[in-house]
């Protein structure tokens, strides 16, 4: 298969043909910063998603579901930062509808293709006057730009403090195509989608139904395994848009160009789903757990998702302290079954790698060369627990005191 070349920081949803993008302000954050962008294609797409498994679904992923389960196409995505339209009742669900019509009318195409995205605070209602305004301001303003891109991923930030946009191109049949994606997501996160918003824009021309099974596959092993906080969001949303101009040979089935296709989709997906997770609250280093030689992939996904999540753990990463015995505690209080007395415990960063353990028994290692492994910004727990062949990687952050003092302060 064809080696893929992705590109964090680049691109972002503008790089594939046919699409445009843009950020601005709507007035919706009281700091009157970018809060409402605009995600076009030039001709009508076919779109895909996947959803928050909260049974508290914000309006906006309500109405994407009907329009990813049962419209044919899709043509342009409103995101909304400041205010999530969640528990907001039958008015969020016109506020929808609304702010669709209204989007609709200003670009000349059915309600009915407008997707939706909100992030922010619970409980409040958007504005309609306002995302009328916003839209009609900023429709003008849509441009196949890098600087458009990278403007609209600025406007859906919230406590995020990096932007994270990808792109990766690859050749299908001999035709380039490209997958462009951006994301946001800092806190309220948690496996099972997140608080976060993906959309992923292509210029391959695929069928819904491949799509919605490349990126269905995608998800659990990207954002799935990505956590902060433990809490799951109301209003994760992933979305991906791909509107054929490419030009190639359509995929309708599994195969070569399937694979290729969903191998670069699940790298764009990862690569966004490391950066949320890196970019966590309040976060000093990324934390990744990555369980080899497990019996099957769900022993290895359910042991490393345990360590992710634990705050004792993310605790110890951000004292830089090698406290292996929390990691063990997280892998026994899973679901999973394993040999307690068979785990060879690593941490690995750019500084090096050390040996902790050995069968679950610690070993006469340096605690100095612990300490400077485990302060790199971005570390490694490598568990290895000798049942099989199967491996699987989370992704997580540090706890810090900067994330109480955030969310102790996030409606002010």
């Amino acid at each position: 298969m064809e080696k893929i070349q992705v590109r964090p920081g680049e691109g972002g949803v503008t790089a594939p043909t046919g699409f445009q993008a843009i950020g601005g302000s709507a007035g919706i954050k009281k700091n009157h910063t970018k809060d409402m962008a605009l995600i076009y294609s030039v001709v009508p797409c076919v779109a895909a998603g996947t959803f928050t498994t909260n049974q508290v679904k914000a309006a906006p992923v309500r109405w994407d579901r009907n329009i990813v389960y049962n419209h044919p196409s899709a043509q342009l995505v409103v995101v909304n930062s400041g205010i999530a339209n969640a528990a907001t009742g039958k008015e969020g669900d016109e506020i929808c509808r609304l702010t669709a019509e209204a989007a609709a009318e200003t670009l000349g195409i059915p309600a009915d293709s407008v997707l939706l995205g909100s992030t922010g605070v619970i409980g409040q209602q958007l504005p309609i006057d306002k995302m009328r305004e916003g839209i009609s301001r900023l429709a003008p303003l849509l441009s196949n730009s890098r600087e458009a891109a990278s403007s609209a991923e600025q406007a859906i930030m919230t406590t995020d403090t990096r932007p994270k946009e990808v792109c990766v191109t690859i050749k299908i049949g001999g035709t380039e195509v490209t997958i462009g994606g951006m994301c946001k997501g800092a806190g309220m996160i948690h496996p099972n989608m997140c608080t976060m918003l993906s959309f992923i824009t292509t210029d391959c021309l695929i069928s819904k139904k491949m799509l919605q099974k490349a990126l269905s596959a995608s998800v659990g092993a990207t954002y799935n395994m990505i956590s902060v906080d433990g809490d799951m969001s109301t209003n994760d949303t992933c979305l991906v848009l791909a509107n054929g101009l490419a030009g190639n040979e359509e995929i309708t089935e599994t195969g070569e160009a399937y694979d290729l296709f969903a191998a670069a989709l699940l790298e764009v997906n990862r690569t966004l789903a490391k950066m949320i997770a890196g970019d966590g609250e309040g976060a000093s280093r990324l934390f990744e757990v990555k369980v080899i030689h497990a019996k099957d992939y769900d022993q290895a996904r359910t042991l490393a998702k345990s360590v992710v999540e634990s705050n004792l753990t993310k605790a110890a990463i951000f004292g830089r302290d090698a406290n292996w015995g929390r990691i063990l505690c997280a892998m026994g209080y899973s679901s999973a079954k394993f040999n307690v007395d068979t785990v060879d415990l690593y941490f690995q960063s750019s500084a090096g790698r050390i040996q902790i353990t050995k069968g679950s028994v610690a070993l006469d290692y340096s605690e100095d060369e612990a300490t400077k492994i485990l302060s790199e910004d971005a570390v490694t727990a490598v568990i290895d627990i000798k049942m099989g062949s199967a491996e699987a990687t989370a992704w997580g952050c540090d706890l810090t005191y900067d994330y109480v003092k955030i969310n102790a302060d996030y409606r002010s």
